[in-house]
Protein backbone atom coordinates (compact mmCIF):
# COMPACT_ATOMS: atom_id res chain seq x y z
CA UNK A 1 0.00 0.00 0.00
CA UNK A 2 1.46 3.57 -0.87
CA UNK A 3 2.37 5.86 2.25
CA UNK A 4 -0.44 8.25 0.78
CA UNK A 5 -3.07 5.76 0.47
CA UNK A 6 -2.08 4.35 4.08
CA UNK A 7 -2.53 7.81 5.50
CA UNK A 8 -5.58 8.68 4.36
CA UNK A 9 -6.97 5.36 5.71
CA UNK A 10 -5.62 5.89 9.17
CA UNK A 11 -6.85 9.37 9.24
CA UNK A 12 -10.45 8.15 8.15
CA UNK A 13 -10.18 5.65 11.18
CA UNK A 14 -8.97 7.90 13.52
CA UNK A 15 -11.80 10.63 12.36
CA UNK A 16 -14.34 7.81 12.27
CA UNK A 17 -13.54 7.02 15.86
CA UNK A 18 -13.18 10.78 17.16
CA UNK A 19 -17.16 11.18 15.56
CA UNK A 20 -17.94 8.03 17.26
CA UNK A 21 -16.64 9.33 20.59
CA UNK A 22 -18.24 12.53 19.88
CA UNK A 23 -21.30 11.71 19.59
CA UNK A 24 -21.37 8.91 22.39
CA UNK A 25 -20.54 11.73 24.94
CA UNK A 26 -23.26 14.28 23.57
CA UNK A 27 -25.70 10.90 23.93
CA UNK A 28 -24.49 10.66 27.30
CA UNK A 29 -24.43 14.26 28.60
CA UNK A 30 -28.21 14.60 26.86
CA UNK A 31 -29.57 11.54 28.08
CA UNK A 32 -31.59 13.10 30.78
CA UNK A 33 -33.16 15.83 28.46
CA UNK A 34 -36.83 15.45 27.80
CA UNK A 35 -38.69 15.82 24.87
CA UNK A 36 -40.23 19.35 25.25
CA UNK A 37 -38.85 22.57 26.90
CA UNK A 38 -41.46 23.51 29.62
CA UNK A 39 -41.21 25.32 32.42
CA UNK A 40 -43.66 25.88 34.63
CA UNK A 41 -45.00 28.66 36.58
CA UNK A 42 -43.76 31.98 36.83
CA UNK A 43 -40.43 33.45 34.73
CA UNK A 44 -38.19 35.84 35.04
CA UNK A 45 -36.18 37.19 32.17
CA UNK A 46 -34.69 40.47 31.40
CA UNK A 47 -34.46 41.88 28.30
CA UNK A 48 -32.09 43.20 25.75
CA UNK A 49 -32.09 46.96 27.61
CA UNK A 50 -32.06 45.40 31.17
CA UNK A 51 -35.73 45.58 31.85
CA UNK A 52 -36.92 42.63 33.74
CA UNK A 53 -40.02 40.85 32.73
CA UNK A 54 -42.14 37.83 34.44
CA UNK A 55 -44.98 35.70 32.83
CA UNK A 56 -45.11 32.82 31.45
CA UNK A 57 -42.84 31.19 28.60
CA UNK A 58 -46.24 31.88 25.91
CA UNK A 59 -45.83 35.20 27.60
CA UNK A 60 -41.88 35.59 26.48
CA UNK A 61 -42.23 34.02 23.08
CA UNK A 62 -45.47 36.64 22.50
CA UNK A 63 -43.35 39.68 23.85
CA UNK A 64 -40.59 38.60 21.56
CA UNK A 65 -42.73 38.24 18.29
CA UNK A 66 -41.13 34.42 18.01
CA UNK A 67 -44.44 32.86 16.39
CA UNK A 68 -45.12 29.30 17.95
CA UNK A 69 -44.59 28.09 14.20
CA UNK A 70 -41.08 29.21 14.09
CA UNK A 71 -37.85 27.31 15.84
CA UNK A 72 -36.07 29.33 18.41
CA UNK A 73 -32.70 29.10 19.59
CA UNK A 74 -32.03 28.73 23.20
CA UNK A 75 -28.50 29.24 24.59
CA UNK A 76 -28.20 28.15 28.70
CA UNK A 77 -24.35 29.65 30.36
CA UNK A 78 -23.68 30.57 33.27
CA UNK A 79 -20.90 33.76 34.47
CA UNK A 80 -18.36 31.18 35.60
CA UNK A 81 -18.57 29.11 32.66
CA UNK A 82 -15.26 30.05 30.20
CA UNK A 83 -16.46 27.86 27.81
CA UNK A 84 -19.54 30.11 27.90
CA UNK A 85 -17.75 33.00 27.38
CA UNK A 86 -15.88 31.56 24.53
CA UNK A 87 -19.30 31.03 22.84
CA UNK A 88 -20.67 34.75 23.44
CA UNK A 89 -19.23 36.42 19.97
CA UNK A 90 -20.89 33.53 18.53
CA UNK A 91 -24.73 33.69 20.45
CA UNK A 92 -24.52 37.35 19.96
CA UNK A 93 -24.56 37.20 15.81
CA UNK A 94 -27.04 34.49 15.80
CA UNK A 95 -29.34 36.41 18.16
CA UNK A 96 -28.60 39.36 15.44
CA UNK A 97 -30.96 37.64 12.81
CA UNK A 98 -32.68 34.85 14.26
CA UNK A 99 -35.21 34.46 17.47
CA UNK A 100 -32.71 33.24 20.81
CA UNK A 101 -33.36 33.29 24.18
CA UNK A 102 -30.70 32.37 26.69
CA UNK A 103 -30.94 31.17 30.28
CA UNK A 104 -28.71 32.01 32.98
CA UNK A 105 -28.30 29.28 35.57
CA UNK A 106 -26.73 29.61 38.70
CA UNK A 107 -25.30 32.88 37.68
CA UNK A 108 -27.42 34.88 40.73
CA UNK A 109 -30.23 37.33 40.84
CA UNK A 110 -31.73 39.88 38.40
CA UNK A 111 -29.03 42.37 38.96
CA UNK A 112 -26.11 40.35 38.96
CA UNK A 113 -26.91 38.76 35.66
CA UNK A 114 -27.63 42.21 34.65
CA UNK A 115 -23.88 43.58 35.62
CA UNK A 116 -22.49 40.95 33.70
CA UNK A 117 -24.54 41.36 30.60
CA UNK A 118 -23.65 44.96 30.90
CA UNK A 119 -20.20 44.46 31.75
CA UNK A 120 -20.06 42.07 28.68
CA UNK A 121 -21.98 43.87 26.04
CA UNK A 122 -24.18 41.37 25.48
CA UNK A 123 -27.80 42.49 23.82
CA UNK A 124 -29.71 38.65 25.25
CA UNK A 125 -32.99 37.82 26.16
CA UNK A 126 -32.44 36.02 29.33
CA UNK A 127 -34.42 33.93 31.27
CA UNK A 128 -33.09 34.11 35.07
CA UNK A 129 -32.64 30.23 36.53
CA UNK A 130 -30.57 31.58 40.11
CA UNK A 131 -30.72 28.19 41.70
CA UNK A 132 -30.47 26.43 38.75
CA UNK A 133 -33.85 24.56 38.95
CA UNK A 134 -34.95 25.12 35.57
CA UNK A 135 -32.02 23.91 33.68
CA UNK A 136 -31.54 20.37 36.34
CA UNK A 137 -35.30 19.51 35.21
CA UNK A 138 -33.97 19.37 31.73
CA UNK A 139 -31.43 17.38 32.62
CA UNK A 140 -28.89 19.57 32.08
CA UNK A 141 -26.02 19.57 34.82
CA UNK A 142 -22.99 20.88 32.10
CA UNK A 143 -23.02 24.37 30.43
CA UNK A 144 -23.21 25.67 27.96
CA UNK A 145 -25.55 23.67 26.29
CA UNK A 146 -27.39 24.39 22.92
CA UNK A 147 -30.53 23.30 21.77
CA UNK A 148 -33.50 24.49 19.04
CA UNK A 149 -37.25 24.49 20.13
CA UNK A 150 -39.37 23.62 17.37
CA UNK A 151 -43.10 24.17 16.67
CA UNK A 152 -44.38 22.44 20.01
CA UNK A 153 -41.77 23.66 22.13
CA UNK A 154 -40.08 19.99 21.56
CA UNK A 155 -36.33 20.15 22.15
CA UNK A 156 -34.14 19.39 19.16
CA UNK A 157 -30.51 18.92 18.51
CA UNK A 158 -29.63 19.78 21.89
CA UNK A 159 -25.54 19.67 22.51
CA UNK A 160 -23.72 20.39 25.80
CA UNK A 161 -20.23 21.95 25.22
CA UNK A 162 -19.20 24.23 22.35
CA UNK A 163 -21.00 25.25 19.36
CA UNK A 164 -19.56 26.52 16.50
CA UNK A 165 -21.51 29.26 14.96
CA UNK A 166 -22.13 26.78 11.47
CA UNK A 167 -23.27 24.23 14.19
CA UNK A 168 -26.01 26.60 15.66
CA UNK A 169 -27.02 27.87 12.51
CA UNK A 170 -27.38 24.52 10.88
CA UNK A 171 -29.24 23.30 14.02
CA UNK A 172 -31.82 25.83 13.58
CA UNK A 173 -32.23 25.27 9.53
CA UNK A 174 -32.38 21.42 10.38
CA UNK A 175 -35.50 22.39 12.67
CA UNK A 176 -37.08 24.13 10.30
CA UNK A 177 -36.94 21.72 7.56
CA UNK A 178 -38.57 18.59 9.75
CA UNK A 179 -41.00 20.97 11.62
CA UNK A 180 -44.69 19.83 11.50
CA UNK A 181 -45.43 23.61 10.08
CA UNK A 182 -42.95 22.86 7.02
CA UNK A 183 -44.70 19.64 6.08
CA UNK A 184 -42.30 17.17 7.31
Amino acid sequence: MSPIRRLVREASITLTLALGVFLGVQAWLTRATPQHWAPEGTLAWLLPDGTEGRGSWADLRAQLGAGADSPLALHVWATWCGICRAEEGTVTALAADRPVVTLATRSGDAATVRAYLRQRGLPWVTVLDADGRLAAAHGWRSVPVFAVLDAGDRLRHVTVGYTTGVGMRLRLWAATLWSPGAGG
